[in-house]
C-alpha cells in the first residue's frame, strides 16, 4: 500500500511538496482541499450560504456524485473567499463523509501507470488514510504562512494586506483545529517538517528521503 498521507495549515508549503513529490516518485495526486473548496464553491455558486449545514451537504453529495478531477483546476478555489467558505462547509460532518469515499477509494485505485497515491490536506493521516506507511505534517510560522499567502494574491492582481491574510489564516486554522469532526492535527506517528526557513528545494529533499526510507523506493 503505497500510500504519503501529508496534512498541515493553509500556506504551509504542503501542496506544493506534494505535486513536486508525486511528480517525482511517479505517485497520483490529490488535493483534498481542493474538494472542500469545490463544495464551498459549488455552494456558492447557487447562490447558498457555506454556513448553512443543508447547503454545504447538498454541494457535498452532487460533488460526489459527479466528481471529475479536472474541476478541481478550476483558478477559483484558489480564491482567498473559496478557502474561507472551505473551512466553514468542512465542519459539517455530513460533508465529510460524503467525501470521506471518493478520498479513501482514490488513494487505493489511484489509477494504471501510477506507482501508488499522494493526498494532502487536513485530516489525511488522522482520518482518511490512518493505516498509511508515510505521515508527514508540514507547518510553518503564521508569519510566514501570511506573507506567502500575501503574495499569492496579489500575484493574482488581487489586492490584500499581510495583516488581514494572517487575521483570516488564524480564524480558519481555530476552526480547522476546533472541529469535533475530524480536527486538524498532526497523526501520533506523522513526522513533521518545519517550512519556515526551508526552501521548497530543501523540503522535497526531505521529504523524499523520508518516503523513500518507509517505502523502500
Amino acid at each position: 500500500m503505497n500510500i504519503v498521507a501529508i496534512d498541515g495549515p493553509a500556506a504551509s508549503g504542503k501542496g506544493t511538496l506534494a505535486r513536486k513529490v508525486a511528480d517525482k516518485i511517479g505517485f497520483a495526486y490529490l488535493d483534498t482541499g481542493a474538494l472542500y473548496r469545490f463544495v464551498a464553491h459549488t455552494v456558492m455558486q447557487r447562490f447558498g450560504d457555506p454556513s448553512d449545514k443543508n447547503d454545504a451537504i447538498e454541494a457535498a453529495e452532487f460533488c460526489r456524485d459527479f466528481f471529475d478531477p479536472s474541476l478541481l483546476d478550476n483558478p477559483d478555489l484558489r480564491l482567498d473567499e473559496a478557502g474561507q467558505a472551505a473551512s466553514k462547509v468542512a465542519v459539517v460532518p455530513k460533508v465529510r463523509t460524503a467525501l470521506l469515499d471518493l478520498q479513501r477509494n482514490f488513494a487505493v485505485n489511484p489509477g494504471a501507470g501510477f506507482k501508488g497515491a499522494i493526498l494532502d490536506g487536513r485530516d489525511i493521516g488522522t482520518v482518511i488514510c490512518p493505516d498509511a506507511p508515510v505521515k508527514l505534517f508540514v507547518t510553518a510560522s503564521d508569519e510566514v504562512r501570511a506573507e506567502r499567502r500575501t503574495k499569492e494574491l496579489q500575484s493574482k492582481g488581487i489586492s490584500v494586506t499581510k495583516a488581514a491574510v494572517l487575521k483570516d489564516m488564524r480564524e480558519r486554522d481555530a476552526r480547522d483545529a476546533a472541529r469535533d469532526t475530524a480536527p486538524m492535527k498532526p497523526a501520533d506517528d506523522a513526522i513533521t517538517i518545519d517550512s519556515s526557513d526551508l526552501t521548497p528545494a530543501e523540503m522535497l529533499d526531505k521529504a523524499l528521503d523520508i518516503i523513500k526510507e518507509r517505502l523502500s523506493l
